[in-house]
């Protein structure tokens, strides 16, 4: 019979506690990451169909902006939300990380609940501007300006279920630790 290794702070070591859920969430990152890609490659696409349509056809597509504009929106928040989940989003923590194990943990715990409220905010108002633009349509590209919204709405949803995940030790955050 194995032990499962333990900290008096951490408890068992994060990936053994809810394996499937955290492989869930590890899959749901990836598949935030692949769409932003497609959709950074795409951009590249029609910004090459831009220079071409401009310099050769000597017309200039106009609505590439507005679809570059969207599609720029969606790849920041998304790797935003995977940011959270992976740990790699912008943060000063040297300060956090040069004190003592116990004034450490409940550090990270409170910097996990500000990214939940933050991510609660962004979803409600994400919420509130798909649902009042529905409606309304983005010019050139003629589709519901809710598209412009929808990033919002679904990067904060995803930063409290990542950040929740934090805070119950479902990150590889505290392994290197144990």
């Amino acid at each position: 019979m194995t032990s499962t290794p333990t900290d008096p702070v951490d408890g068992p070591a994060p990936e053994r506690r809810l394996p499937v859920l955290n492989a869930i969430l590890d899959a749901i990152a990836s598949a935030c990451m692949l769409v932003a890609g497609v959709m950074l490659a795409t951009l590249i696409v029609i910004f090459g169909w831009l220079v071409f349509g401009r310099y050769v056809l000597n017309d200039t597509p106009t609505w590439v902006e507005q679809a570059s504009i969207l599609l720029i929106a969606w790849i920041t928040f998304l790797g935003a939300a995977v940011g959270v989940r992976r740990n790699t989003h912008l943060n000063i923590d040297f300060v956090r990380e040069a004190m003592p194990r116990i004034i450490r943990m409940p550090l990270r715990v409170i910097a996990d609940l500000y990214v939940i409220v933050f991510g609660a905010f962004m979803a409600w108002q994400g919420w509130r501007l798909v649902a009042t633009n529905l409606d309304r349509k983005i010019p050139m590209i003629n589709i519901s300006e809710s598209w412009r919204a929808m990033p919002l709405m679904i990067c904060g949803a995803l930063m409290i279920v990542f950040a929740v995940a934090l805070m119950l030790g479902l990150s590889r955050r505290f392994s290197d630790e144990a």
